[in-house]
């Protein structure tokens, strides 16, 4: 079986059950999830909502995060979805999970996929201020 279970990008809402059990693996003793909400603030700055845009080939950017931590852990299974559109405040943005055999190489390989998809992934996050300001974050900010 594929190590690589679930890589998305979706305008729907995520599910963090969905997450973990394309990461269900008998040979695991350990999953990591990592889950990113849309916060109220943003740097002592109100937010009322925001709403992500992704390039066409964020998904296959994506698949190619998640190949190459497949690569550099030892890992039994790995997801990662993002959420694209609007969203409201308390909604899931990204989900990741890791399974492996140990807790460390889950720990490990799960913080590699989050950092790289933010740092390598084209999407794009407007972030909707209460005082009626907006700006744009990139969430892909090169390597």
């Amino acid at each position: 079986m594929d190590v690589i279970r679930l890589v998305e990008i979706r305008d729907t809402a995520l599910s963090v059950d969905e997450v973990l059990r394309a990461v269900g693996d008998h040979a695991a003793g350990g999953t990591t999830l990592f889950i990113g909400t849309v916060r109220e603030q943003d740097e002592g700055r109100p937010v009322t909502r925001l709403s992500y845009s992704a390039h066409p080939s964020a998904e296959a950017e994506l698949r190619r995060v998640a190949e190459k931590v497949a690569a550099d852990f030892p890992v039994t299974a790995l997801a990662a979805v993002h959420r694209v559109g609007d969203l409201e405040l308390g909604d899931l943005a990204v989900i990741v999970a890791v399974a492996g055999a140990h807790r460390a190489e889950a720990f490990a390989a799960s913080r590699r996929l989050i950092d790289d998809l933010k740092r390598e992934v084209p999407i794009w996050k407007n972030q909707l201020f209460a005082d009626g300001s907006a700006e744009w974050v990139g969430a892909c900010q090169g390597s």
